[in-house]
């Protein structure tokens, strides 16, 4: 039985959550980007003013996993951002979990708090934004039911890098 609890993030988690974003990206995007880029993407701080102005203002809405009294992942979802989708289209903006929880059950807590989330917020279908070549972000989004729209693939800038992304798709319930 796993010991993750998830609950909405607070300003006091602002921290932790630039910790976890920064050591999953880092160890996520390793071999996709060039080292130097990985390391002008290794700033807490900058993360952790996001991620407080994000919980401040609820846009995204922000939860974060917990083991024990450690965060150990977070969730940001909302209304979609892309043009032209429906008001009940929801998004999964973000979703790490530390490397040293990967494969521990973190991502589908996180994913089902976004869910129920999305759900009460009136929102029918989800959408996530994953690099192409995020093979593990790829498969975890496909095993909780995504599907990616090949139309949708763009080119986004991570770091500096060029990479491309497409858009995955799956019902709420």
């Amino acid at each position: 039985m796993s010991s993750i609890q998830v609950r909405p993030a607070t300003l006091r988690d602002a921290k932790a959550i630039a910790q976890v974003h920064t050591s999953a990206a880092l160890e996520a995007y390793r071999g996709l980007l060039p080292d130097d880029q990985l390391k002008s993407m290794s700033s807490v701080e900058k993360r952790q003013a996001y991620w407080r102005e994000a919980i401040e203002y609820c846009e995204p809405q922000v939860q974060v996993a917990v083991d024990g009294d450690k965060i150990v992942g977070f969730v940001g979802f909302d209304r979609s951002r892309d043009e032209k989708t429906r008001n009940t289209t929801g998004e999964i903006w973000a979703i790490y979990a530390a490397p040293s929880h990967w494969n521990k059950g973190v991502g589908v807590a996180l994913w089902d708090a976004a869910r129920d989330g999305l759900h009460e917020e009136g929102c029918t279908t989800v959408t996530a934004w994953v690099p192409l070549r995020n093979e593990r972000a790829l498969r975890f989004h496909e095993l909780a039911g995504f599907k990616r729209e090949m139309t949708t693939a763009k080119t986004a800038v991570v770091g500096g890098v060029k990479i491309e992304e497409v858009r995955l798709k799956r019902p709420i319930n």
